[in-house]
């Protein structure tokens, strides 16, 4: 927001000289505050351009600044850096619209509607979802909500991997346990079936429902109606998962269903056509390595039946066709092979590939008493989604999850997910939320909370630490389309983390509200109650609750 402004400022100080400026130039914090709120590189970038010395250059914008009122010192730094210090006047300005502004506050058009889709979690509907498929979630929620934020045209989306040979399994494992119910002595459970308990309890309300009437169908029909079973049970199970964790897709596609709307042989043929296919050992295959894949890839197997790639394929193009301009996946780190051949494919149809970006969440190690926990659903020990939200709550799972980087490992500390102190980073920056609510409550008590909040009252703020607080809360609008478009939600999280850090600090240090100084109180009273209104808007944008009282 303030650097926004300040560029403002210099490119009309610019066009005042007619000084050329088709170059960008960089507006930023120094990392030393001697050196200003603000610094910019504009002397130096565009004085070649306008056959000036950068130094020269910079006196003469400084000269021209200087006639703004925002500013309170604006000083020349090394070869010709310009360093600003605003005023509290500025700064107070800048508050009074961000508290204006309530909840709409970082709203842009930066993204200009552009149709983006997201894809993420798309777990086989074969079992419970597990903590790889909450930090999907996590993290693709929070993008999600971010690029809205900033005026992109986001959509969630779930593929349904509900073909295949993993869903044969699932309903041959369903039936094993239903003739155990029913008496029938099973020996050892084979070990490629799904053992978890999950199988157990679906098997257990199948009997409850239709008891022996499923064994009177004939082996075909008995198969396709305990596949459309379990799969119905176990997608429900996993939607009420998500929704309990505040992620909910506005799409669903069955991989079944576009198998029999004949979209995979459609592909086939586009690929065909596109004379990028030969037969080998009486297989087809696709010429991948042509489009910089390094090797080719099967597409029909010799028996007739298609790889996982061709619908998976065909879902893609369906992304394209529905009018998305920016595919987003969101995988695990196991599907690095997924990406070269898909992008070959792109190239091969005639698409862009560069509207395919595939982003990979790194994995999730479990810590309890400092010690690993196994990943297995035998032990006994937590895996899935619902599990870990009952143990450490939505909030703390989804922060977590959200506060480190993709592309870094994460492990997940159990113990201090769940301590109620300062160690607990979503504690620490909740608790800054509830204490804003105590001090405003107090202050309302004490009859120091104006009926009526106004922009004068700002002027009473000259503090270091006030002044910093409303620098902090102006930087939002520009960070979250930095994240936006860096796809980096964990930025967020570290913003939260600090502007509680400040929060905390300034109340440390100064008293909020007192009945002696009255105009003092309630300028105060109005920063901390913006600043609220900023941290209720970040844990929104987090899927995360904002506690008034802890």
């Amino acid at each position: 927001m303030i650097k926004e402004i300040l560029r403002t400022h210099i490119n009309a100080a610019l066009d005042k000289l007619n000084y050329q400026h088709s170059r960008e130039f960089i507006v930023e914090v120094p990392n030393n505050t001697e050196f200003g709120d603000y610094s910019t590189n504009a002397a130096l970038v565009l004085s070649k351009l306008n056959k000036l010395a950068p130094a020269e250059m910079a006196k003469a914008l400084i000269k021209e600044l200087k006639k703004n009122k925002s500013f309170k010192k604006i000083e020349i730094a090394g070869p010709g850096f310009i360093n600003f210090f605003l005023s509290p006047a500025f700064y107070h300005e800048i508050a009074w619209q961000i508290h204006e502004l309530g909840d709409q506050y970082g709203n842009s058009e930066h993204g200009q509607a552009e149709k983006i889709l997201l894809e993420f979690v798309s777990a086989n509907p074969t079992g419970p979802l597990n903590i790889v498929s909450a930090r999907a979630a996590a993290f693709g929620d929070t993008l999600y909500r971010i690029m809205k934020k900033v005026g992109y045209d986001p959509a969630r989306e779930f593929y349904i991997n509900d073909a295949g040979n993993q869903v044969d399994i699932l309903a041959e494992s369903l039936e094993l346990r239903l003739r155990e119910i029913q008496g029938e002595n099973i020996g050892d459970f084979p070990y490629e079936a799904y053992h978890g308990e999950y199988v157990k309890h679906l098997a257990q309300k199948l009997n409850s429902t239709e008891g022996v009437r499923v064994f009177m169908l004939t082996e075909k029909d008995r198969m396709e109606h305990l596949k459309e079973y379990a799969l119905s049970e176990l997608l429900e199970m996993q939607r009420l998962s998500l929704e309990k964790f505040g992620v909910v897709f506005e799409g669903w596609v069955s991989e079944k269903t576009l198998r029999m709307e004949g979209v995979v042989e459609e592909v086939l043929s586009y690929l065909t056509e596109a004379d990028c296919t030969y037969e080998k050992d009486d297989a087809i295959w696709f010429c991948s390595t042509k489009y910089g894949d390094d090797k080719d890839r099967v597409l029909m197997k010799s028996d007739g039946s298609i790889t996982y790639f061709v619908p998976d394929l065909a879902y893609h193009l369906t992304k394209v066709q529905r009018g998305y301009t920016q595919l987003i996946d969101i995988f695990g780190p196991d599907h690095h092979g997924y990406v070269p051949r898909l992008k070959a494919a792109f190239k091969a149809l005639k698409y862009d590939d560069s509207m395919l970006e595939i982003i990979f969440l790194q994995q999730v190690n479990l810590f309890e008493s400092g010690e690993r926990v196994k990943m297995s659903k035998r032990a006994g020990k937590i895996v899935t989604m619902d599990d870990l939200v009952s143990v450490v709550g939505k909030d703390a799972a989804r922060y977590f999850f959200i506060a480190r980087k993709a592309n870094a490992h994460l492990n997940f500390d159990l113990e201090l997910a769940l301590k109620q102190n300062n160690e607990n980073p979503v504690y620490y920056c909740q608790y800054a939320h509830a204490r804003i609510c105590s001090l405003i409550k107090k202050a309302k008590k004490d009859k120091l909370l104006p009926k009526t909040f106004k922009a004068e009252m700002l002027d009473k703020l000259v503090k270091p630490e006030e002044l910093a607080l409303i620098q902090k809360i102006a930087d939002l609008p520009e960070l979250l389309i930095s994240i936006a478009d860096s796809r980096e939600p964990n930025r967020l999280a570290n913003y939260v983390e600090e502007l509680a850090a400040m929060l905390h600090k300034f109340y440390a240090k100064y008293q909020i509200s007192n009945p002696k100084t009255k105009e003092l109180s309630q300028a105060r009273i109005l920063l901390i109650d913006t600043v609220r209104s900023v941290m209720l808007i970040c844990f929104d944008l987090m899927g995360i609750s904002a506690p008034e009282k802890m």
